[in-house]
């Protein structure tokens, strides 16, 4: 299923000193930062967790580590370590001025369970995060994560560059603790006090990073529940009975398919010639199919599953796509 929050925006209960960040960054120097891989106009990034630490490597699977740039800020680490989290791929990102992120929902396997933390580090009053129709300004220091499966897009119509901190993860026990403390975007500020944390105290500066990402073979448990979360976003449509029925036979498949074989890569060609040929079923099917979050259903399946379920047995199944904010 993919990770949805129950509001927008939530604030995590989290201050941090956006001027000693941003001196951090601007000692790091500009010879570090990239283009957007997609090519987003106005869009840059500088990798601070990468796959094996290379900030050439923007792959979304494989062990994440620290880049070269962010072994050099300690207080970039002590933030990241505050959120108590395993982390995943880490970046900041720069919106330049007079651009914007289009109008997007993050839809890949890469996003079903896993939220994005951004953390505003250049920013101005007039630069707006948009998410499920509701609009924010997220102010320099501050800490938010918002619900990615929404659509939402981000403008800056400000001359200045936003640079934001975004940390990618699957959370942690301390993570979803502080989101408990957290304050939806509609709630009253008066008495919101987060907790800050400056540069130059002994907070940790060292944090779990992921290793494991991506399945070999997707278990039955894992697939059904990924099935299951995408009928139950399906607005109404007379083709989903039978749709369900085509899920029905591939699970009771799948299940046959693991009792024999588990994810050894003897078992993965049954596997994949399985869910190829209920994708085929599906997609002719599914013609009209719409999700609330307005993407088609095959759409969502492919990105979601079909490239993700069954690994090559000499690599990892391809990333996801369709995320710059």
């Amino acid at each position: 299923m993919a990770l949805k929050l129950p509001v927008p925006f939530i604030q995590l209960p989290l201050s941090f000193d956006a001027e000693a960040l941003s001196a951090e960054i601007e000692a790091i120097g500009e010879s570090e930062w990239r283009p957007h891989p997609e090519g987003f106009a106005g869009n840059s990034m500088l990798p601070l967790l990468a796959t094996d630490g290379d900030p050439a490597n923007e792959a979304f699977s494989g062990r994440m580590r620290p880049t070269p740039a962010l072994q050099r800020c300690r207080y970039l680490r002590q933030v990241i370590a505050s959120f108590g989290a395993t982390a995943g791929r880490t970046r900041l990102m720069r919106l330049a001025g007079q651009a914007e992120v289009n109008r997007h929902a993050d839809q890949g396997y890469y996003w079903t369970e896993r939220v994005r933390v951004h953390v505003p580090i250049v920013t101005q009053p007039t630069v707006r995060f948009e998410c499920d129709g509701q609009g924010i300004h997220m102010a320099a220091g501050d800490c938010w994560i918002f619900d990615t499966w929404r659509q939402h897009r981000v403008i800056n119509d400000a001359s200045r560059a936003r640079i934001h901190l975004v940390c990618d993860t699957v959370g942690g026990g301390g993570f979803w603790d502080l989101v408990a403390q957290g304050r939806p975007h509609d709630a009253p500020a008066s008495d919101w006090q987060p907790r800050r944390l400056p540069p130059g105290t002994d907070a940790p500066d060292v944090f779990a990073c992921e290793s494991y990402n991506l399945p070999r073979v997707m278990t039955p448990w894992e697939l059904n529940q990924h099935l299951a979360f995408l009928f139950g976003e399906c607005l109404p449509h007379p083709g989903l009975p039978l749709l369900q029925q085509h899920a029905g036979r591939l699970m009771r498949h799948w299940k046959g398919l693991w009792a024999q074989y588990g994810d050894a890569p003897e078992g993965r060609g049954a596997f994949r010639s399985a869910f190829d040929a209920f994708a085929l079923a599906a997609h002719q099917i599914a013609q009209g199919v719409v999700l609330r979050n307005e993407i088609p259903w095959s759409q969502a399946m492919t990105v979601m599953l079909s490239r993700i379920v069954v690994a090559p047995v000499d690599g990892v199944a391809a990333g996801p796509s369709g995320e710059y904010a």
